[in-house]
């Protein structure tokens, strides 16, 4: 198989790195979505760019900020469903849902997904430039988060496929595009929306990586989890974190059921949180688990 075919048809779902899924959990059931569900993860974005660019318009700007802030979490979503081909459109439709991302957040989707599925592939390992975030301080990890992303999207570019450098530079080109227009212009409405991106995807190592894989052994659990449902709620499902890499076929909209399922019959692969202490003993974890 080509690198290009490799680009288009590994989506990371085959495989879980060094880890071996609870064999005990069915979860074949959950991959499939309804055309409600498909339709909800397609427009679930564009509300809050609707929104918050509705209020830049109008020099609203502290109304803005918040739901910036929920367009970028709710696209990030969005695009990481559609790294592993779960977000419920056909492989033919994926790169021009990740250039439709590319073009409202503001970073290159296509070197994104590169990196992130080398993440999955060796979790946390040394080639892992994603996981690596979680190895920082998190003040360092919160406040160096603009080398996050150039770091990220030079992975994509040195170690990409033909068909990924060629995506990671016309998306690149584009997003300078934009920004270079709201220099130039005097639609105070984009250039906020270009500042208010700039400023998200300096947290993503933090909220997106740091978050959920800090203090984990490469070796064992090397994921966090979260129970509180109103955190789950807000975060978009994004912080059930051990579910999605130990099932990366399963879409967000059904990690909720996946939780659960787990919880009932191995509950030691969810008992690292991303809030809070571990829920069992060190004991009753694997034994690479209980350093996390």
């Amino acid at each position: 198989m080509s690198a290009s075919s490799r680009d288009t048809h590994n989506d990371g779902n085959s495989a879980t790195g060094r880890m071996h899924r609870p064999a005990q959990v069915p979860w074949e059931d959950l991959v499939p979505l309804r055309h409600g569900q498909v339709a909800l993860n397609l427009g679930l974005s564009a509300p809050w760019l609707a929104a918050s660019l509705w209020a830049a318009e109008r020099d609203l700007y502290l109304l803005a900020m918040p739901l910036s802030a929920a367009f970028f979490l709710t696209a990030l979503r969005q695009a990481h469903d559609t790294y592993h081909a779960s977000i419920g459109v056909p492989r033919k439709w994926l790169d021009a849902v990740l250039l439709a991302l590319t073009l409202t957040m503001l970073c290159s989707t296509h070197a994104i997904r590169h990196t992130h599925l080398v993440h999955h592939r060796d979790p946390l390992g040394d080639g892992d430039e994603e996981g690596g975030w979680a190895r920082q301080p998190a003040w360092r990890a919160l406040a160096l988060g603009v080398l996050f992303s150039i770091r990220t999207h030079a992975q994509a570019l040195s170690t990409g496929s033909p068909r990924t450098r060629r995506w990671v530079c016309a998306e690149l080109v584009l997003i300078a595009a934009v920004c270079l227009t709201a220099a130039l212009t005097e639609q105070a409405w984009l250039r906020y929306h270009v500042v208010a991106m700039i400023g998200s995807n300096m947290l993503v190592g933090f909220f997106a990586v740091w978050s959920v894989h800090h203090g984990c052994d490469a070796k064992g659990v090397f994921a966090r989890t979260e129970r509180r449902g109103w955190i789950n709620w807000l975060t978009v499902h994004l912080l059930y974190h051990v579910e999605h890499h130990l099932y990366p076929a399963v879409p967000a909209n059904h990690l909720p059921e996946l939780a659960s399922r787990l919880d009932a019959a191995a509950p030691e692969w969810t008992a690292v949180r991303v809030l809070g202490p571990p829920t069992v003993p060190a004991s009753a974890m694997p034994q690479q688990a209980a350093q996390a």
